[in-house]
């Protein structure tokens, strides 16, 4: 097989170092980035499509469970999560399939992680589908959060009350924690679904939302969003740029930040935007 192309990224110069030195003693992985924050991490991900990310937790601005939050579910990569963080999150990590190596890394550890990664790359894709992946982190981070809040995640419910409006205007209930909010429709950017959860992108936030995509396209106005991927729906008010790619298919720009990978079965929606 051939070698593992990889990301690196830490905030810490030092800690990157440290790594890069102990992968550099492993003969199966090539490293063809490296990112000192999580702007750059999701800009390098989405450009280079590596099969494997080192991601320390614990940075400034984007964290490394930000970054994951705005990757597209169905061009993720593998990810081994480099922390020091407590025991129950390792917990999670563990019962949802997460690979991690914990600071300082061990040479020993991070090569099992490495043979792991590679095993999981040469199985059949059908036993770990990409949107898979991104569900498992997520569902570590539910578990992290009602931990942490000591109270279980509410399932979002709308009252009988509640009277009836259009797609178009209706907004979308996120329950965070303690928190409401209400995201009108034409804050958001972008939507990436996992399993039964699905991360709305909207004014430099991501909302978690637990619902599934099918679920979530019934509240929102079909004019305006337009699925471009398996797990991915796009606000058409926001492309600024489409970007060609390889084999037919397509990049979105919507902004300083977001870039969308278009796939092949979904181009015929961004021609029919073009045309209009």
């Amino acid at each position: 097989m051939s070698k593992i192309r990889s990301i690196i990224v830490d905030d810490e110069p030092l800690a990157l170092s440290i790594l890069r030195s102990k992968l550099g003693k492993l003969g199966n992985v090539d490293i063809i980035a490296e990112c000192q924050n999580g702007r750059e991490a999701v800009s390098k991900i989405t450009e280079l499509g590596p099969d494997l990310v080192f991601m320390d937790i614990q940075m400034p601005g984007l964290n490394g469970f930000d970054v994951i939050k705005k990757l597209q579910s169905d061009i993720i990569p593998l990810i081994i999560f480099t922390t020091a963080y407590e025991q129950y999150a390792i917990d999670a990590f563990e019962v949802h399939a997460v690979d991690y190596v914990l600071k300082p890394i061990d040479q020993e550890r991070i090569e099992l992680a490495v043979n792991r990664a590679q095993k999981r790359l040469k199985s059949d894709t059908e036993e770990q589908p990409r949107p898979t992946i991104k569900t498992n982190i997520m569902s570590a981070l539910d578990e992290i959060k009602e931990f942490e809040s000591g109270v279980a995640a509410a399932e979002d419910s709308a009252s009988d009350a509640t009277p009836q409006v259009s797609n178009k205007d209706k907004k979308i209930v996120i329950k965070e924690r303690d928190e409401i909010t209400l995201l009108k429709q034409e804050t958001i950017a972008w939507v990436d679904a996992a399993g039964d959860y699905c991360c709305l992108h909207a004014e430099g936030d991501t909302h978690i939302k637990r619902t599934t995509l099918k679920n979530l396209l019934d509240d929102l106005d079909p004019m305006r969003f337009k699925r471009v991927h398996r797990s991915t729906i796009v606000n058409l008010d926001f492309i600024e740029k489409v970007i060609p790619h390889t084999k037919g298919e397509f990049f979105l720009e919507l902004g300083d930040m977001d870039r969308i990978k278009v796939s092949r079965n979904y181009r015929d929606v961004i021609k029919a935007f073009l045309a209009e």
